[in-house]
């Protein structure tokens, strides 16, 4: 998934009548997480809760958390001790506040978090959330809980559907997970360690959420997964899909608007995926792929099993069948052996994508990881004189990007009120914001813009 970031805290919802329970969540990490967030909130809904953005206020705090970088548990115990000042305050005055663990620290961590912060009560894993409600009973009565086990029973078949007023709330753009965990093994990577090996939701499931989804009025899907493309999921007679027949076949789905997909692994990119970018106008044309170093033989060493030629013909191969997509990426720079020359690739790699917004980071070991056990660890000082070179490029190539869309007229959903009075937002084909004049439309309707200039990765328009 995309880089690690804080996404969101818990979004305020209507209050219920009488004493309702109140959870905050707070989810770090990649969209997927955000994905897992929402559906947490949907099955403690199921169970009387009622979400805020006031932690001091919950009953019940919930960190849906990340690992996918180097300190990210540390952050988690931070977190926690302040967390367990707050649940202090709260036994004083006589109330009660939970406090729960999500994600890919739990899964990795395990007891180790109740060892470390023993005023957590409940630490469950991505691939047992479905269980979260039993949980949390078993931790009322004061046992310490933990759900790391990967669960035989399939998680979305357990979980409660959402209610229509909290999709509505959500916004008119959505994630839906379609796959998850990761056969690759990147010696990177510690994905397939906490979201375990890839696995297929069913066409079934996917095209009732998104039916759903655009019943509420979502106009606009983002299909998740660790390597959405390698999706390959049971189809209606039984026969195995791939992530092109799915996207024809949600793209007939009335009121779904837009479709995008992310995460991609370049292995899997096939014929039929690339077809559906040719001839699916919904499919939007932005492609999200990481390749994460330009050198052959450190991606030999990542275990990319690809090499930058291949990239680059797949580029060529994507950029024939759509001419106006734009390519994402991630890069790792400092990774165990890297040289001079192996960085230089890199940059020369990056020049011949030319990306529209691309994600770079520093190597940061993952215990457990083939990576972290290498032989020639790259000096912080060299990785970060390198990360700072290639940043310069990729905000280059950004600005470029950007630059080159003043003056054309796109199509734009509009999502949200802006920040200044009389603002809305939309979202460019590209994932950029657009800043129009309130009177341009109402939120889920898809204007013509024309863009009159650039802000920072935003951009600002008028109705064309």
């Amino acid at each position: 998934m995309e880089p690690e970031q804080i996404t969101q805290d818990g979004a305020e919802a209507p209050q219920a009548a009488g004493a309702a329970k109140k959870v905050f969540v707070k989810t770090y990490g990649c969209q997927m997480n955000v994905y897992d967030s929402q559906r947490m909130s949907d099955a403690l809904a199921a169970d009387g809760y009622v979400a805020t953005s006031v932690m001091e206020e919950a009953d019940l705090v919930l960190l849906n958390t990340c690992h996918i970088r180097e300190k990210a548990a540390e952050k988690v115990y931070s977190e926690l001790g302040r967390i367990r000042d707050l649940k202090a305050e709260r036994a004083r005055n006589g109330d009660e506040m939970l406090i729960g663990v999500a994600g890919c620290v739990a899964q990795a961590e395990g007891r180790e978090i109740i060892r470390r912060a023993p005023a957590v009560d409940l630490v469950i894993g991505p691939q047992t959330y479905h269980r979260l409600p039993d949980a949390l009973k078993k931790a009322r009565g004061g046992e310490k809980v933990v759900e790391t086990d990967y669960a035989l029973e399939d998680k979305f078949d357990h979980l409660p559907q959402p209610r229509r007023a909290d999709v509505i709330n959500r916004g008119v753009t959505a994630f839906l997970t379609v796959q998850e965990g990761c056969d690759k093994f990147c010696t990177f990577c510690v994905v397939p360690y906490t979201r375990g090996s890839e696995v297929s939701r069913s066409v079934a499931q996917i095209v009732a959420e998104a039916e759903r989804l655009a019943a509420a009025g979502v106009r606009e899907v983002t299909l998740l997964g660790q390597n959405v493309n390698a999706w390959h999921g049971e189809g209606p007679d039984g026969s195995e899909w791939g992530l092109g027949r799915l996207l024809f076949r949600l793209a007939e789905i009335p009121g779904l608007s837009r479709l995008r997909y992310t995460t991609s692994h370049p292995r899997d990119m096939d014929d039929e995926l690339i077809a559906a970018h040719r001839d699916l106008p919904s499919l939007m044309p932005y492609l999200h792929l990481p390749v994460q170093a330009g050198s052959d033989r450190i991606l030999k060493a990542m275990n990319r099993k690809h090499t930058a030629a291949d990239y680059l013909r797949l580029i060529e191969r994507i950029r024939a069948a759509r001419p106006d997509i734009a390519m994402s990426g991630d890069f790792i720079v400092g990774f165990p052996g890297e040289t001079d020359a192996d960085f230089e690739d890199t940059m020369e790699l990056v020049r011949a994508v030319d990306y529209a917004q691309a994600f770079s980071f520093k190597y940061s070991p993952r215990p457990g990881t083939p990576g972290a056990e290498m032989d020639g660890h790259v000096a912080e000082a060299v990785k970060d004189e390198r990360l700072q070179r290639l940043q310069a490029l990729l905000n280059e190539q950004q600005n470029a990007f950007l630059a080159s869309l003043v003056g054309t007229t796109i199509e734009t959903l509009i999502e949200k009120p802006g920040r200044q009075a009389g603002q809305i937002v939309g979202r460019s084909p590209w994932l950029q914001p657009v800043i129009l004049d309130e009177k341009a439309g109402r939120i889920g309707d898809i204007v013509s813009a024309r863009i009159t200039n650039t802000g920072h990765a935003s951009l600002f328009a008028e109705r064309a």
